[in-house]
């Protein structure tokens, strides 16, 4: 099939992108092969942007990802972040953005992913430390360089997104939103698209709890299993969701977690999730549910059946990055 392309900014992209962390990280052991012939499926089947970072599998997932793009790089909108420490040191949970360490940490990025340029560029976080303005006047030098061409911030917050955006034009917002995870509706998206900043709903499956595929049975290396969504009494409150889900997408003939996808993939045309996946089994259902067309009324009882959520996203400790 042939996906629809938007724009992030002035960044033309598939509507549906890939997000590459698991084939390294967070779902359990890594399958080289599987997740080679599922980059190539996706780009076979038109995905444009691969989403990966440094700090996925500390360099593993951008060196696998490259492996991939060196051979069709013409056909690649390849996006990357920094800022988590951990590749530096896996004991260090904070995060750095002044304007030294994003220049090392892109010139490190280029080196594993074995190219010239990164097409779009993230600041993973925002560095409580350091001002913003800081971090993005450095990733704007990135860009007269020749080394990125676009640039983008993650889970940032309104203010953040403001005074970025007066430093260098900011491509996209990068942040979880799902049926289940809503916090940039408000403030926030209406500030990205005030400024034209593209969305890029990241976990738009809800960690793949939305396809009602994901049992407690985790495996070892599931980071999952110490979500509190995930957990004990939050699963079975939250199970709910995804009942209601099911009886939606039966009616509709698709998949609960096809809906829940089509969903965030109607919430505008700057609007690019990136669900991520590790194996072609689940690649072609996702890649279909960018072209369902759903009336407002499906929209509205799609929105409604998500409730009340049961249990945060992170742990409190991540959750002060978030929205920073």
């Amino acid at each position: 099939m042939t996906l629809p392309t938007r724009k992030l900014g002035e960044l033309e992209v598939g509507a549906q992108g890939l997000g590459c962390m698991g084939m390294s990280q967070s779902y359990g052991p890594a399958d080289r092969d599987e997740s080679i012939a599922t980059l190539n499926a996706a780009l076979d089947a038109g995905v444009t942007l691969l989403d990966t970072a440094d700090v996925y599998g500390l360099g593993h997932n951008e060196q696998l990802v490259g492996e991939v793009v060196r051979a069709r790089r013409s056909e690649v909108v390849l996006a990357t972040k920094f800022g988590f420490k951990r590749i530096l040191d896996k004991s260090d949970q904070g995060v750095r953005g002044d304007a030294a360490y994003v220049k090392q940490a892109c010139e490190a990025s280029l080196k594993r992913l074995g190219v010239d340029h990164i097409d779009l560029y993230y600041a993973h976080r925002i560095d409580p430390a350091v001002p913003v303005e800081e971090t993005v006047g450095a990733m704007g030098e990135l860009v007269k360089a020749g080394k990125v061409r676009y640039i983008g911030l993650s889970e940032a917050g309104a203010e953040s997104l403001r005074r970025a955006a007066a430093v260098h034009p900011i491509s996209a917002l990068q942040s979880e939103w799902s049926l289940w995870t809503r916090d940039i509706e408000g403030e926030i998206l209406d500030t990205c698209r005030q400024l034209g900043i593209g969305i890029v709903p990241f976990s738009p499956l809800g960690r793949g709890f939305l396809t009602g595929r994901v049992t407690q049975d985790f495996t070892e290396g599931d980071s999952r299993r110490n979500l509190p969504r995930f957990m004990g009494e939050n699963y079975d409150r939250n199970y709910t969701i995804v009942e209601a889900l099911k009886a939606l997408a039966d009616k509709l003939g698709v998949t609960p977690g096809q809906l829940a996808l089509a969903w965030v993939q109607s919430q505008g045309s700057d609007v690019v999730p990136i669900p991520g996946t590790k194996r072609r089994t689940y690649l072609g259902e996702n890649i279909a549910a960018a072209t369902i067309e759903l009336a407002a009324d499906d929209l509205a009882k799609i929105s409604s059946v998500a409730g009340e959520v049961a249990g945060e996203r992170y742990s409190t400790e991540a959750l002060k990055l978030v929205n920073g």
